[in-house]
């Protein structure tokens, strides 16, 4: 890459942090994407000699190299914006990706855990907190995953959120959160009382441990200082299968999906479920409308009078 190419990805990066509020994960995302792109435009001339018919060309070197259409349309989203902004910006006379069509993906519906299976999640949760004769490193390793556990099914929190919650959140008397999420925008979810309750218990443990000292809920001895998405997934992962249920199944965001998909069924509105998950557009949220439909299907079926009699 030259020194040009990298300075332009430093800028739209800089962009992506300044005027999108982009989070650190998602900017190292667009970094990977564009490394990959920028050495195959680095064989056609650059990023401002790259013509249509080499981005075309990238597509199919994608597919090529095995990538997913779902990944591939994914790099072809950080290489049009990026493409975008030099244009936009004046530093190149034109877009090539303008005229490109991104590969064809079918949107997958979402994983999602029965009631059920969220119960027997908890529960042995529950169970692991209050077992008898652990060790307090054992001991504060069930009550922080009962706590999160507890913590993520009642409010439907990106994990990114629920991860880096301050010590705040264990005391606070009201029967909501404020939630700071993409873009610092702040949001209001629910708390119930399994989760007050998951929450004070793993904050006393932490104060008589004498662990209570810092600002985070979920402290960690890393470079962040409180605990890590990777190291939650892996705890949680081995909760699923003390509880029989196939960790392959379950994960941070499957939880995020349990929280939308059963307010859904039980009667919420896509709209109060978009404000409650942080989406901002409601098209996003409208991958849960399968739910719907099925709800609405139902309420046809039982309720409509002229199908009575009708199988």
């Amino acid at each position: 890459m030259t020194r040009q190419a990298r300075a332009w990805v430093n800028a739209f990066l800089d962009m992506l942090a300044a005027e999108r509020g982009a989070a650190k994960n998602t900017i190292e995302a667009y970094q990977r994407d564009l490394d990959d792109y920028l050495e195959f435009a680095a064989g056609h001339g650059g990023p401002a000699d790259v013509a249509a018919a080499d981005i075309r060309a990238f597509l199919v070197e994608l597919s090529e190299r095995g990538l997913k259409a779902s990944s591939a349309a994914r790099r072809l989203s950080a290489v049009r914006q990026f493409h975008r902004f030099l244009y936009t910006e004046g530093l190149v006379g034109s877009d090539p990706t303008a005229a490109i069509e991104g590969p064809r993906l079918g949107r997958p519906l979402p994983k999602v855990l029965s009631v059920a299976e969220v119960d027997r999640l908890i529960a042995t949760a529950h169970q692991a907190a209050e077992r008898e004769g652990q060790s307090p490193a054992a001991q504060a390793r069930s009550l922080r995953m009962r706590c999160l556990i507890e913590m993520l099914y009642a409010t439907g929190m990106r994990v990114s959120e629920l991860i880096a919650l301050p010590l705040s959140a264990a005391t606070t008397r009201e029967r909501f959160l404020v939630v700071r999420g993409k873009g610092d925008k702040d949001r209001l979810v629910p708390l119930n009382e399994a989760a007050r309750l998951a929450a004070a218990a793993h904050l006393a443990f932490l104060r008589e441990q004498g662990d209570a000292g810092g600002r985070w809920l979920f402290p960690s001895d890393g470079e962040s200082g409180h605990l890590t998405r990777q190291a939650f997934g892996r705890d949680l992962k081995s909760l699923a299968a003390a509880a029989g249920l196939s960790p392959a199944k379950v994960s941070p965001h499957v939880l995020r999906h349990a929280f939308a998909s059963h307010l859904l069924q039980n009667g919420a509105d896509l709209r109060v479920v978009q404000e409650l998950l942080g989406h901002a557009d409601i098209a996003t949220t409208q991958i849960y409308t399968h739910i719907l439909d099925e709800r609405l299907k139902s309420l046809v079926r039982d309720l409509h009078p002229l199908m009575d009699g009708e199988g």
